[in-house]
């Protein structure tokens, strides 16, 4: 009887991890959704090189809760400026840095 209840508590304590490592994996498997929901398309209106400054008519920001506009914003890298002219259609990923909005990841729309 002992390797019985053994066995029967074996069964109940996997249950659980078994949930949980699937719940795990899960989440990870949304992370890439999750990081794609995050860049926003645009048109590219302005580029200041010498300010590290990009005017962007973009369209909704989900995650920072903002509306389709054109506005200006810093950019983290001024490398990323070197990817794109006015006139492009871009994909770009906006962060709140402090009191300012940052590009800080930018890339030619599909």
């Amino acid at each position: 009887m002992t390797k019985t209840l053994l066995l029967a508590l074996l069964a109940s304590l996997s249950t659980p991890l078994a949930q949980a490592a699937g719940e795990h994996s899960a989440h990870h498997a949304s992370a890439p959704a999750a990081a794609a929901a995050d860049f926003t398309e645009a048109e590219v209106k302005k580029i200041d090189a010498a300010q590290a400054k990009i005017t962007l008519k973009h369209g909704e920001i989900k995650h920072l809760d903002m509306p389709p506009m054109t506005m200006v914003f810093g950019v983290k890298d001024k490398a990323l400026l070197a990817k794109a002219k006015p006139g492009d259609k871009v994909r770009v990923r906006i962060e709140k840095d402090g009191a300012r909005y940052v590009v800080t990841a930018l890339e030619a729309a599909p």
